[in-house]
């Protein structure tokens, strides 16, 4: 049996791994990640921008290790739990959320020094301080009218975990809290991500179960896009196709909800180009989580080779293979990663994740034993009284 602890390890672990491993190759294609690396199959990779001056760098470092905001914002939000030690919302994210990324410093491992994680974030990121700081929002409306990307489900595995075996309460859970960032589908991923984590907590899970609780809770565009994915994962594997395959099939389901494609770059040359991407509907959806399941279902739960086929897939890679690793970290517990990966990624990052991940399990526990409490008051009330 795989204790909670392992699996919480598991999650925040796999956080790392897949965010790490991504990263050097983040915004790359699945051609150009095939040209210039064959296939990164190993933490100790070099960034593709290493040699490149440092106006195209910005000053950032990557590779052999170094994780990115995905794994900054996680750890950010397990500290609000750690402090709170209850459920959260949007007036969470609000308040200490944002304290812990604009006014907290930490290690920045892409800076190689101490800093404000705000300081490292993508604009969508940053938009959280605009709406909550200076623009004095409404928490629950922070998230309208941002750019709608994967940038809150990529940090949501630990609502996930605060209520694992409860997919229904994580799912509720992750759009009440992260309603304060995004909107619309990317507002829609975080909820089915944090249900899809809550339901891999659960003794002998299976991946097909797993999808399942992905397409039940999902809405809109984002659960029509996990269907196809998954069902064309479902066939490619059947079909033993080759990675070529698997890409060109993949890309073209997708494309129907992500009109993205592999030019993921903001050039001057597309001011004020209109466009349907990154904006509000009903009919989209961000392409990292049904890109994630159909990884996972294409090979069977199998961890690693589910993360390396994610990020060579190309475009967001670093978030793609956070979401393969906490779905099938919490599956399987920090066992299945490899303990030179785990001493890696604390040395370059200056993390001790293991600590953190035992410290929030205990949380979490709190947590879930006292939402127990409450429902046996519950039953035994409705068992009284009816």
């Amino acid at each position: 049996m795989i204790s909670f602890q392992e699996r919480v390890q598991g999650v925040i672990l796999a956080t790392a791994l897949g965010d790490a491993m991504g990263a050097t190759i983040e915004k790359l294609s699945y051609e150009q990640i095939k040209e210039m690396y064959g296939r990164v199959e190993s933490l100790k990779t070099n960034w593709y921008k290493a040699d490149a001056p440092q106006e195209v760098t910005l000053g950032k470092m990557r590779g052999n290790g170094i994780v990115t905001d995905d794994t900054l914002m996680t750890t950010a939000l397990i500290h609000v739990y750690l402090k709170e030690q209850r459920h959260l919302d949007a007036y969470d994210l609000g308040n200490e959320f944002v304290k812990e990324i604009s006014y907290k410093k930490t290690y920045i491992p892409e800076f190689g020094r101490e800093g404000l994680i705000i300081d490292r974030l993508f604009y969508p990121e940053k938009y959280i301080f605009m709406r909550h700081v200076l623009a004095n929002c409404e928490p629950r409306e922070g998230g309208i009218g941002n750019m709608i990307n994967c940038g809150a489900a990529m940090y949501i595995s630990p609502i996930g975990i605060v209520n694992a075996g409860n997919p229904k309460a994580a799912y509720d859970e992750a759009i009440l809290f992260a309603m304060g960032h995004q909107s619309s589908y990317g507002l829609e991923a975080a909820g089915v991500l944090a249900a899809c984590v809550a339901k891999a907590f659960e003794e002998n899970i299976t991946v097909d179960e797993i999808v399942e609780t992905a397409i039940y809770f999902a809405k809109d565009g984002t659960k029509q896009a996990i269907i196809d994915m998954t069902e064309a994962a479902r066939t490619l594997r059947a079909e033993k196709a080759t990675m070529d395959q698997v890409i060109t099939a993949f890309q073209s389901v997708i494309a129907k909800y992500s009109p993205m494609g592999d030019d993921v770059h903001r050039k001057i040359e597309k001011i004020g180009i209109p466009s349907n991407h990154y904006t509000p509907s009903r009919l989209f959806s961000i392409e990292e989580l049904p890109m994630a399941l159909a990884f996972i279902v294409l090979n069977d739960g199998e961890f690693y080779k589910s993360i390396y086929d994610g990020i060579n897939s190309g475009r967001d890679t670093d978030s793609i293979g956070v979401m393969i690793g906490v779905i099938l970290g919490a599956m399987y517990g920090s066992e299945v990663i490899r303990e030179e990966d785990i001493n890696l990624l604390e040395d370059t990052n200056k993390m001790n994740l293991v600590e953190l991940s035992n410290s929030f399990a205990q949380v979490a526990k709190s947590i879930i034993i006292e939402d127990i409490r409450i429902n046996e008051k519950r039953k035994a009330y409705l068992e009284n009284n009816c």
